[in-house]
């Protein structure tokens, strides 16, 4: 066996062992909050949330699930909260394209923690963006009141999901809500702002006060069924449309509706009949390499992407620490723009270091970027970036101005941008390679993926060098032990901030994936940004 042969199995068995990982986690997550919670909803004849969306969405159909890691690891004071206490994703129903958002009623009664707002919020951002039809599917029993102070009055808050609301009323996008529990407080206008509301009989229930509350504030004496139930919120005050008398025919009831939708005006974006990549998909394994300091064959990761494995490069001789070029994913036209993880010489001779950025490669990106606004192709971002190249010879060729140039064509991009983080994305380099403050229409994380201000090794110095001092200001001596010590420590606090789940759970991506789902991801993208026409590009100062 070769070097190469044996470095590519090395590989493989460790990206797969990563992607088991995944797998593992997402089954944990998919749970909720537990069996027993579960057996509880069961009990009340209800369906779980994830049981809601397999019913409503047509079958043997792409799912992109958005935020299934959210709040990962966060809240242990509280027992944790289970993908954020609410399920979402891309979903077609009745054969449109729509968001679906779902409460989980096993995680502490569908309560909204600040990760569930800042997930909800997400959810109706890709709604608006995209001009994606909206379903709620119902089941909270409203703000999580420990930390209310992180929930209910910021600009970024549950109270935004209202406003969220009344916006998308106005652009004409579908919302759709369904009652499917409780819903209360505040939360009760988010039905009632919707296009439909509906409501499933003894299990629904909708009140801006439960019964407990209302014998507090006035001391009237009153069931919650009477109160706010599907009766009296359908036939008495006439605030839900209708009602049904399970969760199935609730269910079936939005998907006759999603049926009769109107189409609006498309983008435009250019789709041919699919091709699939040459060889095994599952070569991407063996690709990416285990260590991720050593360079790897970056031509040949695309290739595993992109139909018929043919891909067009843009300035191929120019600007090498980032390609550029043309394919298709899945029949779409896109634009893509990749850091170079293959060694390299510049122009001068001169060898590159991969994943850096250089002045000629930023300075080429920009210009393709501008090309693809121009061409109205999407753009498709694969991370792999330690940041901009830095000293006196970087630094004097301006490297800042043609970082900017960069960075300011991507930010006025006004085709769609998704970005696929596949390794390191670090520093300057997450910005300008449409990191999540960019507004890519999507952004996820493949399980090698690491995201910080700086690489751990580096990072883990400069701290070490901040921690010590401030021990040495108090006059205590730090013994070479004691300084190995506080090292492993730093390393293992910054490794865990590092890990793709430690950023999924935050949402600074919209999930962590198996590289074999990249091309669903992309492409189902597309589809929903080609519902919303693209505006014109107008990318502003520019210097040169």
């Amino acid at each position: 066996m070769s070097k190469q042969d044996l470095d590519f199995n090395i590989n493989e068995d460790f990206n797969k062992q990563l992607v088991f990982d995944l797998k593992t986690k997402f089954q944990k997550v998919a749970k909720g909050g537990g069996d027993k919670a579960a057996a509880k909803q069961k009990e009340k004849g209800k369906l779980l949330a994830r049981e809601r969306i397999d019913y409503l969405r047509d079958k043997d159909t792409p799912f992109v699930e958005v935020g299934a890691f959210a709040g990962e690891d966060m809240y242990p004071e509280y027992g944790g909260c289970p993908s954020g206490g609410v399920v979402c994703g891309i979903a077609y129903v009745s054969g449109r394209q729509c968001m679906i958002v779902a409460n989980d009623a096993t995680v502490k009664a569908g309560a909204w923690f600040p990760i569930t707002g800042k997930k909800n919020l997400r959810a109706q951002e890709i709604a608006m963006e995209n001009r994606l039809p909206i379903i709620y599917l119902v089941d909270s029993a409203g703000v999580f009141l420990p930390m209310q102070d992180e929930i209910f009055p910021d600009k970024e808050h549950f109270g935004r999901i209202f406003r969220n609301n009344a916006i998308m009323s106005s652009m004409g996008i579908t919302q759709i809500a369904a009652v499917m529990g409780s819903c209360v407080a505040g939360g009760a206008y988010l039905p009632i702002m919707s296009d439909e509301a509906l409501i499933v009989d003894k299990t629904g229930s909708i009140f801006l006060a439960g019964s407990y509350l209302v014998k507090a504030a006035i001391g009237e004496d009153i069931d919650n069924e009477t109160l706010g139930g599907s009766i009296s919120q359908s036939e008495i005050s006439g605030v839900i449309d209708d009602r049904f008398p399970d969760d199935q025919s609730c269910l079936d009831r939005i998907k006759y509706i999603m049926d009769k939708i109107g189409h609006f005006d498309t983008a435009g974006f250019d789709r041919v009949e699919p091709k699939m990549p040459e060889g095994d998909m599952k070569n991407l394994y063996g690709i990416l390499p285990k260590d991720r300091a050593k360079p790897y064959d970056t031509m040949a990761l695309i290739k595993q992407l992109v139909d018929e494995s043919a891909f067009e490069q843009y300035k191929e001789g120019y600007g090498k620490t980032i390609i550029c070029g043309y394919a298709r994913i899945d029949g779409w036209a896109v634009g893509i723009v990749a850091n170079n993880r293959t060694l390299s010489k510049s122009k001068k001779g001169e060898m590159q270091f991969g994943g850096v950025i250089y002045n000629d490669s930023a300075d080429k990106a920009a210009r393709f970027i501008m090309n693809c606004n121009q061409k109205k192709i999407p753009l498709v971002f694969l991370q792999d970036v330690t940041g901009f190249m830095v000293g006196s010879r970087s630094e004097h060729a301006g490297i800042i101005k043609d970082g900017a140039k960069m960075v300011n064509a991507m930010s006025n991009s006004t085709v769609p941008k998704f970005t696929i983080i596949v390794g390191n994305s670090y520093g300057a380099g997450n910005y300008a390679m449409c990191g999540k403050a960019y507004d890519p229409r999507l952004i996820y994380a493949w399980p090698s993926a690491r995201i910080a201000v700086m690489g751990g090794e580096q990072a883990a110095k400069v701290l070490l060098q901040i921690e010590k001092a401030s021990l040495e200001s108090k006059g205590q001596t730090i013994t070479p032990e004691a300084e190995k010590a506080l090292l492993d420590a730093i390393i293992a606090r910054y490794e865990k901030q590092l890990s793709p789940y430690y950023a999924a759970s935050r949402l600074w991506v919209d999930g962590v994936i198996d590289p074999i789902e990249t091309r669903k991801v992309i492409s189902e993208g597309i589809a929903m940004a080609n519902h919303a026409p693209v505006k014109p590009y107008n990318v502003g100062v520019l210097q040169t």
